[in-house]
C-alpha cells in the first residue's frame, strides 16, 4: 500500500492569502486533460488515478502531484486510499469505448466502471462531482444508473453536451458532462457555461497558427463515404484513437478540400495540440506510437476541461 497520507501531504502547494483552492481528484484521469483543464481554472488537483500504463506514465511525466496506477473497481479500497486527500470535487470520465460511436455500440465491463466512478464520487461526500463521457453515453444504462446514485446520495444534477470547438479547442469534439451538487445552485453551471462559449468556432490555424506550415491534411475517416482531407481554416473532426497514412485505395470525397494524395496526416504532436495540450507536453516515450494516439484520442481537449471548471468554479 502507497503511503497515501504522505502523497497527499506533499501534493499540497503553497498558497497566498484568501481562501485556500478547492482540492479535486481525478478518476480515471487518461493523459491529463481534464486535470489540466482544473488547474488552469485555479483548482489545487491533489491526486489522479488510472489504470492503463500508459496513461499513468503520461500523467506523472506532466504533473507534480500524485497519480496511482490503481483498479478503480474495488470501489471499498479506492475510498480507504483516497480519504487522506478530503477532495471537495470528483471529476473523472470512465472509459467509454463501449458508448462511442467508434466502437460496437454496446455496454460491457467498462459501462459498468461508470456506476463505479458514481460510488467512489458519492463515497467521498464532495461537494461537487464532474463525470463526462462521449454524448451517446446519456442514453445508456450505466450512466442513468450513476445520475440515479447521485440523486440517492442527496445530489441534483444537470448535464450538458458540448463542443469543444466552441469552448477553446480547434475541434468539432462533443462531450456530455453531468454536473452534481448537494445545493440548488447547482443549475446556474448551466447559465455559466453557456456564457462562456464562443460565437464562433475555432479553427486549427485560429489556434495552431506559426505552428503549421501546410493548409490541408488527411484524417482517416471510418468510412469512405466521409471525406478525409480537411482544411486548417476550419475545425479538426474529432481526434480519435487511431492515426493512418493515406492509403493507396482511398477513394476521394467530393468535400476533401485537397487531393489526398497531397497531402500527409497529422503528427503525433500536432493531434495533441489541437487537444490543446501544451506545446511541452512530454508524452511517453516508452509507449508504442498507437498506444499514445489513441492516449490523445481519448482525452478531454484541456481548452475544454478550461471552460467547464471555470463554470462550476463561478457555481461553487
Amino acid at each position: 500500500m502507497e503511503d497515501v497520507g504522505q502523497a497527499a501531504a506533499s501534493s499540497t502547494r503553497a498558497r497566498s492569502d484568501g481562501p485556500d483552492p478547492i482540492q479535486v481528484v481525478d478518476l480515471f484521469a487518461g493523459a491529463g486533460g481534464l486535470s489540466m483543464g482544473f488547474e488552469l481554472a485555479g483548482f489545487d488537483v491533489v491526486a489522479a488515478y488510472d489504470w492503463w500504463a500508459p496513461a499513468v506514465d503520461c500523467y506523472r511525466a506532466n504533473f507534480k502531484h500524485p497519480i496511482h496506477e490503481w483498479d478503480l473497481q474495488n470501489i471499498e479500497m479506492t475510498l480507504e486510499h483516497m480519504a487522506a486527500y478530503e477532495p471537495q470535487l470528483i471529476i473523472g470520465g470512465p472509459p467509454c469505448q463501449d458508448f462511442s460511436s467508434a466502437g460496437k455500440r454496446r455496454e460491457g465491463n467498462n459501462a459498468s466502471l461508470t456506476e463505479a466512478f458514481a460510488e467512489i464520487a458519492i463515497g467521498c461526500n464532495p461537494a461537487a462531482i464532474i463525470m463526462e463521457n462521449v454524448p451517446r453515453a446519456k442514453s445508456s444504462w450505466a450512466w442513468q444508473g450513476a445520475k440515479e446514485l447521485f440523486y440517492g446520495a442527496g445530489y441534483s444534477s444537470v448535464e450538458v453536451v458540448l463542443d469543444a470547438s466552441y469552448y477553446g479547442a480547434p475541434q468539432v469534439r462533443k462531450r456530455v458532462f453531468c454536473v452534481a451538487m448537494k445545493d440548488s445552485r447547482v443549475g446556474l453551471f448551466l447559465d455559466s457555461i453557456e456564457s462562456v462559449k464562443s460565437s464562433e468556432q475555432l479553427s486549427v490555424a485560429d489556434y495552431m497558427d506559426s505552428e503549421l506550415d501546410f493548409t490541408d491534411y488527411y484524417r482517416h475517416p471510418r468510412n469512405y463515404s466521409r471525406r478525409a482531407v480537411y482544411s486548417i481554416f476550419e475545425p479538426s473532426a474529432t481526434i480519435r484513437g487511431v492515426n493512418r497514412p493515406v492509403p493507396p485505395s482511398y477513394p476521394g470525397h467530393p468535400l476533401d478540400t485537397a487531393p489526398a494524395h497531397t497531402v500527409k496526416p497529422l503528427t503525433t504532436y500536432q493531434r495533441g495540440r489541437i487537444q490543446t495540450f501544451p506545446k511541452d507536453w512530454l508524452w511517453p516515450e516508452n509507449s508504442s506510437k498507437a498506444k499514445t494516439e489513441q492516449l490523445i484520442g481519448n482525452a478531454v481537449p484541456v481548452e475544454l476541461a478550461h471552460s467547464v471548471a471555470s463554470g462550476i468554479k463561478e457555481v461553487l
